[in-house]
């Protein structure tokens, strides 16, 4: 991996790995009931490190979970950086939900609930490249007629960084909003004004580790770019 997209991979999964900007994500760019029904206070960071069966083992994605009235959700958070778009990505996020889930059953949630907890793949794209590859596994599988139960059904989220016009991020009064502002921004100013905006936003103490992750974003990705 070259320097440049290590420093961005790195310096976003820390964003990331901070409740404030998986609740901010999560508010703004997923539109879907259950985000209103899950109480985003409770966001807390699962175990992120599963080993497939060739014993390769995956530590690259953040898993969080959340409560619902009915107990926790489950959300994989894939980050995507990669300049061309992957259009297996459908049959890498089967794979991976297959993975949180047997580390869940090993954890023993099986034996205390007896049903595994819902969960949701979330995939954020901040490449050149508009995102053009299935978000259902159903679409990768050629559909056989007397076979169509047996084809395995899946959909990610998709939040694509650069389809979101300066129009739509411009109300968001929120982290993963302003991120993506600077991400977009074509001048200096742009820039300029959301520092000015992050630093309002991020001014008490217990938030003295989400700046810091802001600023080395700043300085290792955004300012050399």
């Amino acid at each position: 991996m070259e320097a440049g997209v290590q420093d961005h991979d790195h310096s976003y999964k820390r964003l990331f790995s901070h409740p404030e900007m998986m609740a901010d994500l999560l508010r703004g760019f997923v539109h879907e009931p259950w985000v209103d029904a899950a109480d985003l206070t409770t966001l807390e960071r699962a175990s992120g490190s599963y080993v497939s069966d060739d014993l390769r083992e995956r530590e690259d994605d953040m898993v969080w979970r959340v409560r619902l009235k009915d107990g926790w959700l489950y959300i994989y958070l894939l980050l995507e950086f990669q300049s061309s778009v992957d259009q297996t990505m459908s049959v890498r996020i089967l794979a991976y939900l297959g993975l949180l889930y047997q580390d869940i059953i090993r954890l023993g949630w099986l034996a205390e609930h007896r049903k595994l907890p819902p969960g949701v793949p979330v995939v954020l794209y901040n490449g050149q490249e508009r995102w053009t590859a299935a978000q259902t596994i159903e679409q990768m599988i050629e559909p056989v007629a007397s076979l169509e139960a047996y084809r395995p059904r899946l959909r990610y989220l998709l939040v694509d960084e650069g389809s979101l016009s300066q129009t739509e991020l411009a109300p968001l009064g929120n982290l993963a909003a302003a991120l993506f502002r600077m991400e977009n921004g074509r001048t200096p100013e742009d820039v300029r004004r959301e520092v000015v905006r992050l630093a309002k936003w991020l001014s008490a103490p217990e938030q003295a580790d989400l700046r810091r992750a802001f600023v080395l974003w700043l300085k290792r990705v955004l300012l050399p770019a």
